[in-house]
């Protein structure tokens, strides 16, 4: 069996090539004229008699039919994941505009005396809105007693503090936000300084 040959169970990758961001036009175009160039070689060959020249033909047009074929295939792959990331996160610019409402909430929470009924009922239209927002992939960015980290936090107070970590997230000043995996907004937070050096893991 020839080495080159594919074992069972293997795929043949001699043929994935990159993605070279060309129009399906341009694929169909060019799998036309490779099957065109074909036919006509095809013809020229046999009119001259020459099957060796025949033969070295055939193998580079079916090289070019494979290589156009691969081509194909990477754009239809290509066109899916941009299908499918623009309908994950085509409400992201409208969902940054509802965060503001989302935070004028937490303030009227904070300052609404809990458990009166002003309280309940504010609670009640905040829980409303954010599970809509949840159907969608958003998540909130809200824990404190964590390492600050630049990806996810914005340190905007720094506060003197040994009795924790250094760089330790004591407080959550203003909520981020996650849409799936991608951050619509990062949180304001108050980072302690002073305190002891993490080991490093």
């Amino acid at each position: 069996m020839d080495q080159n040959t594919p074992k069972s169970g293997e795929d043949d990758d001699s043929y994935v090539i990159e993605d070279s961001g060309s129009s399906i036009e341009e694929i169909e175009r060019e799998m036309h004229e490779a099957a065109e160039e074909a036919v006509q070689a095809t013809e020229a060959s046999d009119a001259a008699g020459g099957a060796d020249d025949l033969r070295a033909q055939n193998r580079a047009l079916q090289d070019r039919v494979l290589r156009t074929l691969a081509d194909f295939e990477n754009f239809r792959k290509r066109s899916e994941r941009e299908k499918q990331d623009f309908f994950k996160y085509a409400l992201a610019a409208t969902i940054k505009d509802i965060l503001p409402v989302l935070d004028n909430f937490d303030r009227a929470l904070e300052h609404a005396e809990e458990g009166d009924e002003f309280h309940k009922g504010v609670l009640l239209i905040y829980k409303q809105l954010f599970e809509v927002l949840q159907r969608h992939g958003v998540t909130i960015i809200e824990q404190s007693g964590v390492r600050f980290d630049p990806n996810i936090h914005e340190a905007v107070v720094r506060e003197e503090d040994e009795s924790v970590p250094n760089h330790t997230v004591v407080a959550i000043l203003q909520k981020g936000y996650f849409l799936h995996d991608r951050l619509l907004r990062p949180a304001l937070v108050k980072v302690a300084v002073g305190g002891p050096e993490e080991a490093a893991q």
